[in-house]
């Protein structure tokens, strides 16, 4: 007996069917590091904006599991998809596999923060006999529905080697991440890096500064103007990366309303005049960094907004790490170095499922060899 055979999960749907408080306690429970994109308000307002929304391909399908007394020991953010996009674990090769041979690879499920490639628990549980039940739960619901597969991506490399057990294949990506080594200050950070490093993020933030004042606001500081000229910049970004932009000013008029006070906006003037931004949100141990724009091209000044206004803030808050968002390797030289992460896939097909298996198992040494590669170029100072 390992108590859950009194157990019951239920597929709730909408986030707005599940009482907020039920749900913070489990995404954020006393004792844990908080994580801002798992509490109700940043996911439910992803919902109540229409971004991830049944129309958009995101259809919630969360799980919610009880025990004999009804309380909540359990939950799982679900959606059901008919699509690839907004996910950056990318399997749009799985999906041509599958179509190829005749199969269908959508709907799918996915278990993800929707648009937001930042790693964290994915399934928040009592204890890991609900954990393995909510995993076991989504296939279930998955195999009744006629979903080709279940994905939690960016997900904890514990629960991904946990869920393994129930037939959960393991795939590693990277990011890259700045760790505070215990800095007191920026030019802390800058005496740990070689003297040619130093020199060139100098100039790069003397360039970037050039006729640009930079503020730095948070909270109730954010001004609806602010929002409104983040939003041109981000829809600029998004355009021109995506096509069409993930997010709507609802979401983050949304945001701003429930969750002020964890977003942190960069603003950089030229004459009094906003020419980009960049937003970031505060969690327990780490500085995130989601997105930016602009309308003038300022040389070196995505680097000043993006990395090193987020490593300043990060040391004055005595926050352990940033992390910067998907990809990109220019940020190597600026102090931020490969992190893996991990996402976890069962696959109904037998076929397909062992396809996945032989690439993940050519893939997966791949990706350790090129972290351990990118680390030879690290800008800090080689140990004598």
């Amino acid at each position: 007996m390992d108590g859950t055979d009194a157990l019951s999960i239920a597929v709730i749907g909408d986030l707005a069917n599940i009482d907020r408080a039920q749900w913070d306690a489990l995404a954020n429970p006393a004792g844990q590091p908080y994580d801002p994109f798992l509490c109700w308000d940043f996911l439910q307002a992803l919902e109540e904006s229409g971004c991830a929304s049944a129309a958009r391909g995101w259809q919630p399908a969360h799980l919610l599991a009880r025990d004999a007394s009804g309380a909540a020991v359990g939950a799982m953010p679900l959606y059901a998809k008919d699509h690839s996009y907004g996910e950056y674990v990318f399997d749009h090769g799985w999906a041509d596999a599958m179509q190829r041979a005749g199969g269908r690879y959508y709907p799918k499920l996915q278990c993800a923060v929707p648009f937001t490639p930042v790693p964290g628990r994915r399934i928040f549980a009592r204890d890991a006999a609900v954990e393995s039940a909510l995993a076991q739960a989504a296939i279930g619901l998955a195999q009744r529905a006629g979903a080709s597969s279940v994905h939690a991506t960016f997900a904890s490399a514990e629960q991904c080697a946990r869920m393994a057990s129930l037939g959960y294949m393991t795939r590693v990506g990277l990011q890259y991440h700045w760790f505070n080594r215990g800095y007191a200050s920026f030019a802390d950070f800058l005496a740990d890096l070689s003297s040619q490093k130093r020199k060139t993020i100098r100039r790069e933030r003397a360039r970037a500064c050039e006729g640009v004042s930079i503020r730095r606001l948070r909270g109730d500081e954010i001004e609806s103007a602010d929002w409104d000229f983040f939003f041109d910049c981000y829809m600029d970004t998004g355009s021109r990366k995506w096509g069409s932009p993930y997010l709507n000013r609802k979401f983050f008029a949304l945001l701003a309303e429930r969750m002020a006070d964890t977003c942190v906006l960069f603003v950089a003037e030229a004459d009094g005049t906003p020419v980009a931004s960049a937003l970031n949100l505060i969690g327990g141990e780490a500085l995130y960094g989601r997105y930016w724009g602009r309308i003038a091209d300022i040389p070196f000044l995505h680097f000043e907004l993006c990395y090193y206004q987020a490593i300043e803030l990060a040391i004055e808050l005595g926050l352990p790490r940033v992390e910067a968002g998907a990809q990109g390797e220019h940020k190597l030289a600026r102090g931020y170095v490969p992190a893996p992460t991990y996402s976890a896939h069962w696959i109904a097909h037998a076929g397909l499922r062992e396809a996945v298996k032989r690439y993940l198992e050519a893939e997966t040494p791949a990706v350790t060899d090129e972290a351990e590669l990118l680390m030879e170029h690290t800008p800090f100072r080689k140990s004598e």
